[in-house]
């Protein structure tokens, strides 16, 4: 969205939804809500009911050979002495057989040698066929573990390194509850070992205490509770076709709400790490946000597109579209720096744009790549303070670029849009489609991709001038049959590879972006203003 508010009316709406977003944004592990049943691993009949011996062991520090940072920023440089610590019982098999075994109604004991120390605790739990009159078949399972002081958690030996993660598996607070789901659709008999690196803490403190832990249970969900509403879907059909990609009873979901502006959404798949989750920009808040299929909602990145000291004069100075390349590195167009950027596998920024013919770019809104590993992206000024009027505004035109697959080269490809916005390649990537945020020519482009990626043969697609509706064009998304999906007045409009109108979909919030998500590709999330959302669709669209 790119509104004009005037000043006091913008001091107003920014007072209004930080007080909102201080509500809806608290960050809280899931499952949301009361448990359908409780077994309580710090007694004897819950840890029977799952079969499950506690054990423990201390842990050694002990010094190790190493490496330094080398140009790469990895360990390659040369080589020096270092901790480590022993053992590594996190890992699936861990042999334990020879560890302490633990009453479970003594969890509560101090253990360790005090100060600066860790230590291991691990139970192998059996799903029960039943808890009382609950009958555990699919559903889901939440480990909850609180650790004086911290805890990490393994879940058949496994450890989730995700960037913004709060708590879950990792470090939540001190003497927080540390809470994971371990399964999403229980099988009675089936069997998960979880390990518990309990540390000693504040570390800096220099600890006075011991290792204990407080409270260890397995809450279990028959409907868990991920959406925070859903509400029909508003369809409007224009043509039959819709049918096949919309389904009659639609509903769509409210996951999280109270942002300032929500934008750019990319669905990072599952890996052998973690499961599939959602990144979504709120480039007014100049952070990105991570949405678990779980409901968890956190800071992924802070700053996410300016640090500069003017950044009050800025509406927009974060993050806006988001994206994966081939290798699954996150892109980033960052309005108030004006580039794109890449976060490599070690953390670091590689810029890909920020200049053309020596020139600062605007402010790039938003980005597709080619499967050859070129980069197309639009440049509206629309995170600028003043947009088109704006004194910092060096390029004469708003331009769509093409970096090169070596990312060594920028080519302008497209100055034909006054706010070029969204953009998507069709599935044989033999078309290029462009809208347009111009609330007096909205229209959506089609371009010819050319071998050497440059485009031709522009045509007008689409043309939405004459709907009724203030909003210009924003996102666009294109699914596996060539649909587009465009943020367009009223809603999302849905037109055919021919470009005819199928329908339109409307809900309690315009949807200004999207991207497909889950492991089937088929449920679009929706960055709504304000509010995320999703609707399960019967096709499944294209993405990173």
């Amino acid at each position: 969205m790119k509104k004009q508010f005037n000043n006091g009316a913008a001091v107003i709406f920014t007072i209004v939804i930080a007080l909102s977003c201080c509500r809806a944004q608290r960050v809280q592990d899931p499952p949301v809500g009361p448990a359908d049943a409780v077994i309580d691993l710090a007694t004897q009949e819950g840890a029977s009911l799952v079969k499950g011996q506690w054990r423990y062991h201390d842990v050694k520090i002990e010094e190790t050979d190493f490496r330094g940072p080398g140009p790469d920023l990895k360990p390659t440089g040369a080589p020096n002495r270092t901790y480590d610590y022993a053992p590594h019982a996190g890992v699936a098999g861990f042999d334990d057989s020879s560890w302490e075994k633990i009453d479970p109604s003594t969890l509560d004991q101090r253990r360790s040698t005090g100060k600066l120390c860790f230590a291991w605790y691990r139970v192998n739990v059996t799903i029960p066929e039943k808890i009382g009159k609950f009958e555990t078949t699919g559903s889901t399972v939440a480990f909850e573990i609180v650790i004086d002081d911290y805890a990490e958690i393994w879940v058949d030996g496994k450890l989730p390194r995700i960037l913004g993660q709060p708590g879950g598996a990792m470090i939540k607070g001190f003497n927080a509850p540390n809470r994971v789901v371990i399964t999403r659709k229980a099988i009675p008999g089936q069997s998960i070992q979880l390990a518990v690196f309990g540390i000693n803490g504040p570390i800096s403190y220099t600890p006075q205490n011991f290792i204990w832990i407080k409270s260890a249970t397995l809450d279990f969900y028959k409907y868990p509770k991920v959406a925070l509403s859903a509400t029909p879907a508003q369809i409007v059909r224009k043509d039959a076709g819709l049918d096949a990609i919309v389904p009659t009873d639609a509903m769509i979901e409210k996951l999280a709400g109270g942002f300032l502006f929500t934008e750019g959404p990319v669905w990072v798949p599952r890996s052998v790490d973690s499961d599939g989750y959602l990144l979504f920009s709120d480039p007014n808040n100049n952070v990105i946000y991570r949405w678990t299929q779980d409901g968890q909602l956190s800071l992924f990145m802070t700053k996410s597109g300016y640090r500069g000291t003017d950044i009050g004069e800025y509406g927009q100075p974060g993050s806006n579209g988001l994206t994966l390349d081939r290798e699954g590195r996150l892109t980033i167009n960052q309005h108030g720096n004006r580039r794109v950027v890449r976060i490599e596998k070690n953390g670091q920024f590689t810029v890909l744009a920020d200049k053309y013919d020596g020139k600062r770019l605007n402010s790039p809104n938003d980005l597709v790549y080619k499967s050859d590993g070129s980069l197309y992206f639009t440049d509206p000024p629309f995170g600028l303070p003043k947009f088109f009027d704006d004194p910092r505004k060096e390029l004469p035109y708003s331009g769509v670029f093409r970096v090169a697959p070596d990312g060594k080269q920028v080519q302008l490809v497209s100055t034909d849009l006054k706010g070029p916005n969204g953009l998507a390649l069709s599935p044989d990537e033999k078309y290029l489609y462009v809208d347009n945020w111009d609330e007096k020519k909205k229209v959506i482009l089609r371009y010819e991709v050319r071998p050497d990626g440059r485009l031709s043969n522009g045509a007008v697609f689409f043309d939405m001038t004459a709907a009724e509706g203030e909003d210009a064009l924003d996102g666009l998304k294109v699914d596996r049959e060539g649909n587009l999906y465009v943020s367009g007045p009223g809603g999302l409009w849905i037109l055919s590879p021919e470009g005819k109108h199928l329908g339109t979909i409307a809900g309690t919030e315009h949807p200004h972006n999207f991207a497909w998500g889950d492991d089937d590709g088929k449920t679009l999330y929706l960055c709504a203003k304000t509010g995320l959302y999703r609707i399960r669709l019967k096709v499944a669209g294209i993405r990173p």
